[in-house]
């Protein structure tokens, strides 16, 4: 880093090794482990031919640590207070751990969603939650570690980690807020507007850099008022999330316009939400999640394993649903195949009309 500072493949890189599940590696209270010592004991618990090619991108981030550990520019950093809480009650998932560099800087790497029913439910609430649970911990969290760091920092995560990224840091103590250099939100949905509006958020947006690839889904969500750097990805549609398909030219992404998919896909959730009040999508969100609980399972990669099963249960908890909520489950679906519906017909009669303008 003494020949090149730190740069956007950098926070990636470390906002993926968040996914890493460190309990009993990274010690919570400050103590640190040197990335080489992680990565050594990691793999004595865990199997590298365990992890297939094919699998997705958190099943992948284990293999990072190898890179870091093995080249020079992580080789001397140290990882310091890992947490990882998921409270059923709360609907609530946060997880983070803190990268201190070879350059002098602390990095706060917040978690994305995991697999966890929790957690996609907690992504659902911020569609009417002004603040989550799992944003509050992160300002936590932030205000704990910021409070011990005396060097700059920056914080950063992918996916709803990007989210908690942004609003720990515009919502965390003023004397950790001042030592913030950057944010880093890496495909990470935005927020509602009464929380963009904040004079916090005013002052952390312009050190907030978001990144997205062409077809972005996730990053697309709710009102980011902030600038994308729009990147190449190897995948399509919704895989290209997988941060892991980011095409990387030496230090930085390979730059792309977003697609017209993405915009399609950006209109067509607006206006699905424009239609739904704040009561309706709680009620919306609460019957869709009772579903899955129901299944007794903790994640859908168990629902994904169970599915036979599991499409019983979802399917007899479905008809024991008394009949308004089934009503509302048809409606709300209804309106999003309306939006989306506009959409299309939009995007295709503009594309008829530029090719008889071409014509």
């Amino acid at each position: 880093m003494s020949q090149d500072p730190f740069n956007e493949v950098d926070n990636l890189v470390l906002a993926e090794v968040s996914y890493c599940y460190l309990d009993g590696l990274v010690p919570e209270d400050g103590s640190k482990i040197s990335v080489k010592e992680l990565d050594r004991e990691y793999f004595e618990k865990h199997s590298r031919e365990d992890i297939r090619p094919d699998a997705g991108h958190i099943e992948r981030a284990p293999l990072l640590l190898d890179g870091m550990a093995s080249g020079s520019r992580f080789a001397r950093a140290k990882v310091s207070d890992y947490v990882d809480i998921v409270d059923g009650k709360l609907d609530m998932q946060m997880s983070a751990v803190t990268f201190h560099l070879s350059d002098g800087t602390a990095y706060v790497a917040f978690r994305g969603t995991d697999n966890s029913v929790v957690g996609w439910k907690e992504d659902f609430n911020m569609s009417y939650q002004p603040v989550t649970e799992g944003q509050q911990k992160a300002v936590e969290y932030l205000n704990r570690v910021g409070a011990k760091i005396k060097k700059p920092i920056r914080v950063g995560g992918h996916s709803k980690g990007g989210n908690f990224a942004v609003y720990a840091s515009a919502f965390c103590d003023p004397k950790v807020r001042k030592k913030i250099i950057e944010v880093y939100t890496n495909d990470g949905p935005g927020f509602r507007k009464e929380v963009l509006s904040t004079k916090n958020a005013g002052e952390v947006l312009p050190k907030v850099m978001s990144i997205v690839p062409d077809t972005s889904i996730i990053g697309m969500l709710l009102t980011t008022r902030v600038k994308h750097t729009v990147v190449k990805s190897s995948a399509r549609g919704f895989e290209q999330h997988d941060a892991l398909t980011w095409q990387v030219s030496r230090n930085r992404f390979e730059r792309a316009e977003l697609s017209e998919l993405a915009h399609y896909i950006r209109k067509a959730q607006r206006d699905w939400l424009s239609e739904i009040d704040d009561e309706t999508r709680e009620s919306f969100v609460t019957t869709l999640f009772s579903l899955f609980e129901a299944t007794g399972l903790d994640t859908f990669g168990e629902i994904k394993t169970k599915r036979k099963a599991v499409d019983d249960i979802v399917v007899t908890a479905l008809l024991r649903l008394p009949k308004e909520k089934r009503k509302e489950l048809g409606r709300v679906f209804g309106k999003l195949i309306k939006s989306t519906g506009r959409v299309v017909w939009s995007a295709l009669s503009d594309s008829e009309y530029n090719n008889m303008i071409e014509q």
